[in-house]
């Protein structure tokens, strides 16, 4: 290759399509609803803004998934390389999850900022899901301990983790299959209201317990975490809000579900899709026990390969409509906002399962705990998100409610199965 020919290479604007799922998020998104996600990392030292500034400055170039603005065009949204240096690494003084303005932050689609010992990265949700932000904040993470303990460096290198994922295949597209069926629900649910925190507020509150002891209570009750989380969750929102009594609508938790162990995938864009627990109460009095094998029985039904492919295939077949694709942006958006509303409502709340992070050895001194959490959406004002980090696991609520008397619910019930819980929160319910 000549000099001439390697300069052009290097000064090339790549651009990439969005994948099946993001095309919703530049739609739907705005200040009232952000489609914005946190994950965060909490280290056994105080953070100092320079190193993490410094470590985001090595590390974003290696990630193309990251470094990439978005563009309007005819017919669809799409990315193209930034380029720009890195956004700016701030301080935390404000609340989490706030909407991404492009040009306030060098067009980029996520931001890094810091409090005390926690590194936070949020993430709109075009770019990619929970599990693409968490490789990319593991890689952060990592070079800034080895920037931070020079020691560390020299033992481990400076080159990004084996584990670390590359990869930016469109899963969705590789593993459709021609579908008609329609698997999402669309019928309205219950929905949780009630008096809001003032314009802006956000309320977060951790409930941090031990894995071991959280998976001996799942066993007594034949159920995974996820199911008895869930299950304790529904039971909350059954006897604060619904007060035990039967109800017009069914509970309905939007589950998402991470597609990658089904279909061998490793790509760094978003790939799940939402699959939903429901309990109709139609008697009064359920026990906590009734209440968990109806969510158990629903979440076993939907989690198989068959069912998962089923759900994204409708939405790509949608997307591949040769029709629909010679449709101008501003209508297809009109139909997207219409479609959303519809399946938005048909949803009481959200839990997320992030799952268990691992770490390789050398870091895992420096490193307490992991945690993540959700943005507001239409109809949803309050969800939950689980993450876990060696023996501990966070449950994260995160609402625009003023009253917390779910999320004291759910981990009275937690306590009284004999768990303990370690509750921390930012201080909104405090005031």
């Amino acid at each position: 290759m000549g000099k001439k020919e390697e300069n052009v290479k290097k000064t090339a604007i790549g651009w990439e399509r969005l994948d099946n799922t993001a095309h919703l998020f530049p739609v739907i998104a705005g200040e009232n609803m952000s489609n914005v996600y946190r994950i965060f990392v909490v280290l056994n030292e105080n953070i100092k803004k320079e190193i993490l500034q410094q470590a985001l400055d090595i590390v974003l170039p290696k990630f193309d998934g990251f470094n990439m603005r978005l563009r309007q065009g005819v017919f669809w949204y799409y990315f193209e390389e930034n380029g720009k240096p890195a956004p700016l690494v701030r301080e935390e003084n404000t609340y989490p999850c706030r909407y991404i303005v492009q040009n306030r932050n060098r067009s980029y689609l996520f931001r890094v900022s810091f409090y005390k010992k926690r590194i936070n990265l949020e993430v709109f949700h075009v770019l990619t899901d929970g599990m693409g932000g968490i490789n990319f904040l593991k890689e952060l993470t990592y070079q800034y301990l080895r920037i931070a303990h020079p020691d560390l460096q020299k033992q481990v290198g400076d080159q990004l983790s084996v584990d670390t994922s590359l990869n930016r295949e469109d899963s969705f597209l590789k593993n459709y299959k021609k579908s008609h069926a329609k698997g999402y629900k669309t019928k309205k649910a219950y929905l949780m209201k009630g008096e809001k925190l003032r314009p802006g507020e956000f309320g977060v509150i951790h409930g941090i317990m031990s894995v071991t002891a959280l998976k001996e209570v799942s066993h007594r009750y034949d159920a995974s975490i996820n199911e008895y989380l869930v299950s304790a969750y529904i039971y909350s929102i059954y006897t604060e809000c619904m007060h035990k009594v039967p109800g017009k609508y069914p509970i309905r938790v939007a589950v998402p579900v991470n597609l990658r162990p089904f279909f061998h995938s490793v790509t760094t864009k978003n790939f799940f899709v939402m699959v939903s627990a429901e309990f109709f109460p139609e008697k009064e009095d359920y026990t906590f026990s009734e209440v968990l094998n109806i969510t158990k029985e629903s979440l076993r039904k939907q989690i198989n390969k068959e069912h998962l492919e089923n759900l994204f295939s409708y939405n790509v077949s949608n997307e591949k409509n040769l029709a629909a694709r010679a449709v101008p942006l501003l209508i297809k958006n009109l139909a997207i906002r219409y479609v959303y509303t519809k399946s938005a409502l048909a949803n009481t709340t959200t839990v997320t399962n992030i799952g268990n992070i691992h770490v390789a050895d050398a870091y895992k001194p420096y490193i307490q705990m992991f945690g993540a959490f959700l943005a507001m959406s239409k109809g949803q004002s309050l969800k939950g998100t689980i993450c876990s980090y060696e023996d501990k696991l966070i449950f994260s609520f995160s609402s625009v409610l003023s009253d917390p008397s779910v999320q004291r619910g759910f981990f009275r019930k937690l306590s009284e199965d004999g768990l303990k819980v370690r509750i921390e929160s930012n201080g909104v319910y405090y005031e």
